[in-house]
Parts: C-alpha cells; sequence; structure tokens
C-alpha cells in the first residue's frame, strides 16, 4: 500500500478521541477505515486516498485511565484545503469503536507549510545576521583602520636611549611621559602624537633631560608599580603633572573617554610629592608606635599590687584565650587611627567612634556593650563612664588607673 511522505504532506488533521472503554490502536484505524467507507463517494475514500499517498499514515496515540480510552489521532494530508477540511469533518461521524460508545472531534488542521516558513525566516535571520557580521566594513571603518595603521607607523625611537616616542616630540611644549611601548602606541591610535615611553621601571636619563626643557605629564598605569614609577621619577626630574589611569587598569588598554578624564584629572607635581610623604608619615607612625608604647609600659608591668589582689586575679580569670586573641588582633588594627571600636558580648563590633568622643559615646550605650577596644590610655572618666554603662572589658594601650580603682576588667597592650 502507498504511504504519503510526512515530508510531502501539506496539511495534518489533528483529532482527539475519547472512548468510554478499552480498545487498541488497531481497533480505532479500522472504525476510521470501516465507518467512512462510502460515506464520502470514490473520490474521497480514505483507503483509495492513502492508496494513491494523497493521505499519509494514520498516527493514533492513546492512553488508559480509569477504564476509559483517550488520546489523539493525526492525518498528513496533501489534498487541498477543503477536501482536507471534509475528511476532518468526517471523522466525527464515528461514534462507535469495538464494543464502546465513542467521540472523536476534529480539533484543527495545520498547515505544514506555515511552520515550515516560519523556520526558513528564522533561519534567513541568521544567515543574514551572519552575512552582516563578516561582511566587508563601510568607508569610515576602512578610514578608521587606515588612519590607526598610519598613526602606529609613526612611531619612533628618541634619544641616545632609544625610547619608543610620537614624532611629535621635539616640537611639542608638552610632552606625556608613560611606561611602556604599548602605551605610546595606544596614544598614538587616539590623537596623541607627543608620548614617550620610559622602557621600563627605571628613569633613563632622556627622560630627565626632557623633564628639564619641557612641560611633562607623567600618565601612569592605576596600580603599585604606576605608583614607584611615579615616586621615582619626581625624586629625580622635575615633573610638573602626573596623571594616572583608573584603578586596576592600564595606559595601554583604557579608551579614548577615559583617557581625557584622566588627563583632565591630573595633579601637580608638588602635589604628588606632598602625598608620597603623607603616605610615607603614616607608614613610619603605624610601625613606630607599637615600639614606643611597649617601652613605655615596663614602669606600669611591674608595679607592685594594691591589697586588693583578688578583683585582680578575678578579672583575668574570666578571660579566655580566643577573647585575648580577638582584643590583640583589634587592638594592632587600631594602632594610629586614634579610634574605638564598640562591641557586643558575641564580639560582634556594634560601631566605631573616634577616642575624642568615646566617653560621651560610652555614656548613650544603654548597657548593650560588653567591650571597647581603643587606641588610647584607660583614664579614670573613661573608666567610670564605663562601669556606669555595665561595660566588662577596657582595652587600650596603656592604662592611668590601678586595677583595683574600677569594677570594670581593664586590659593593655603588654597584658594582652
Amino acid at each position: 500500500m502507498g504511504k504519503i511522505s510526512p515530508v510531502a504532506a501539506k496539511y495534518i488533521i489533528h483529532a482527539s478521541i475519547d472512548i468510554e472503554g478499552v480498545v487498541d490502536r488497531p481497533d480505532v484505524i479500522g472504525a476510521i477505515f470501516g465507518q467512512t467507507e462510502g460515506l464520502l463517494g470514490s473520490d474521497l475514500e480514505l483507503r483509495e486516498l492513502q492508496k494513491s499517498g494523497r493521505i499519509g499514515r494514520i498516527e493514533v496515540n492513546t492512553e488508559i485511565r480509569s477504564g476509559k480510552t483517550s488520546g489523539t489521532i493525526d492525518i498528513p494530508s496533501s489534498m487541498d484545503k477543503a477536501e482536507t477540511a471534509i475528511i476532518a469533518a468526517a471523522l466525527e461521524i464515528i461514534q462507535r469503536i469495538g464494543p464502546c460508545n465513542a467521540k472523536l472531534q476534529a480539533q484543527s488542521i495545520e498547515d505544514v507549510r506555515v511552520s515550515k516558513r516560519s523556520f526558513v525566516v528564522e533561519r534567513a535571520k541568521e544567515l543574514l545576521k551572519s552575512l552582516m557580521s563578516n561582511t566587508m566594513p563601510d568607508s569610515q571603518e576602512l578610514a578608521d583602520e587606515v588612519a590607526y595603521s598610519v598613526r602606529v607607523m609613526e612611531i619612533q625611537e628618541y634619544g641616545k636611549d632609544r625610547l619608543p616616542a610620537g614624532p611629535a616630540i621635539n616640537e611639542s611644549d608638552e610632552i606625556i611621559i608613560v611606561e611602556g611601548r604599548a602605551d605610546v602606541l595606544n596614544l598614538l591610535k587616539h590623537g596623541f602624537k607627543n608620548a614617550i615611553a620610559l622602557n621600563g621601571t627605571s628613569v633613563p636619563e632622556t627622560a630627565v633631560e626632557l623633564c628639564a626643557k619641557k612641560v611633562v605629564t607623567i600618565f601612569v598605569d592605576g596600580d603599585r608599580g604606576g605608583n614607584l614609577i611615579v615616586k621615582e621619577l619626581t625624586s629625580l626630574a622635575d615633573v610638573d603633572f602626573v596623571a594616572r589611569a583608573p584603578d586596576g587598569k592600564e595606559v595601554e588598554e583604557i579608551t579614548q573617554k577615559e583617557i581625557h578624564k584622566a588627563l583632565r584629572a591630573r595633579i601637580s607635581g608638588e602635589q604628588a610629592k606632598l602625598e608620597f610623604s603623607k603616605e610615607a608619615e603614616r607608614y613610619n607612625n603605624a610601625n613606630n608606635r607599637p615600639q614606643k608604647i611597649m617601652d613605655r609600659r615596663p614602669q606600669q608591668q611591674f608595679r607592685p599590687l594594691p591589697p586588693r589582689q583578688p578583683m585582680f586575679s578575678r578579672r583575668h580569670a574570666v578571660i579566655s584565650p580566643e577573647n585575648k586573641k580577638v582584643f590583640r588582633d583589634m587592638l594592632e588594627n587600631l594602632i594610629g587611627t586614634r579610634g574605638a571600636q564598640v562591641l557586643d558580648q558575641q564580639l560582634h563590633t556594634l560601631g566605631k567612634v573616634p577616642v575624642t568622643e568615646l566617653e560621651s559615646a560610652i555614656k548613650s550605650l544603654n548597657n548593650t556593650a560588653y567591650a571597647i577596644v581603643f587606641d588610647g590610655s584607660v583614664d579614670s572618666n573613661i573608666a567610670k563612664a564605663a562601669e556606669s554603662a555595665n561595660v566588662k572589658f577596657l582595652v587600650g594601650m596603656d592604662s592611668k588607673i590601678r586595677p583595683n580603682d574600677t569594677r570594670v576588667n581593664v586590659l593593655t597592650v603588654s597584658e594582652l
């Protein structure tokens, strides 16, 4: 028997089936052929249509639940719309399948060509997108590419150190000093022809000579290496301005907009030197402060204990090694900050305040603080405020009071 290929089908009839009983798939197909036989005339006889390939293979999918059968029927057709609709309507005259009552209902007629047309449209969109992305660039893109190539070709070697530089180094009154050749290329790409590279972290003599003759802006990467180069160059030569790329970025990778923004935000060389000196001063203070404290502490460390020895012993007995470590780490982090941290009973930070405001901050705690760690000395005023707020521990750099002068447990650097 000839059967139509699904590829040749123009329409597909979708029908539903509900049967009051249990039947098999062959029973459904037999009922379709048997009960429509002679109904529509010889030209629309289902058996003959299937033999000639105008009706394809009838697909029946059934499911049995609670003693009843339900499912779907799909019939491919290569006939025209009217003939396909007649076949679909003819299915609804079937009222029994086997010994059971049945109800067939044509749900829809699908035009296969519509789905194929949708596929063709979507595929055409993909092909067109691929063609446009791989096609030749427009005139503007060609012009930009040629201009970029010319600018890159303009890079030259300058001075006895053969430093990579743009073509306008000699005639420009103002130049830009960058770290490497790639930085010069990026600036050339964006139209800056007065850039010259150091070619390393050491400052060549050619760069020092240029700093003496021209207005110099040093333009470095936004990292620690860039800061080191600025520090070295400003110590050896007269640098007028300092510009930095955005944090974490290099000059060779930033865009034209970022270049202009960085150059507009440049600072003077004197201001850069001042920043470095302040940073060095802070670093020295942070490193020297703990030693000074330890030098001062021995005079108090061996101070004879007053008669009320039990209070001092009880104070140390309630501190666990873990809590001591937490206090010690916090105190080290606060060195040089003149700040204070207020902690709860789980040693979580409730807030941070300057030491100058610590006494007033303690008075407003409302019995919520468990410990206070601060970069300063424990005096009688702070101890009294801590007592009134029921603070258990005061942790400072040193202490100006005796342990038995307060109910608060006082800890210092030497004791931690």
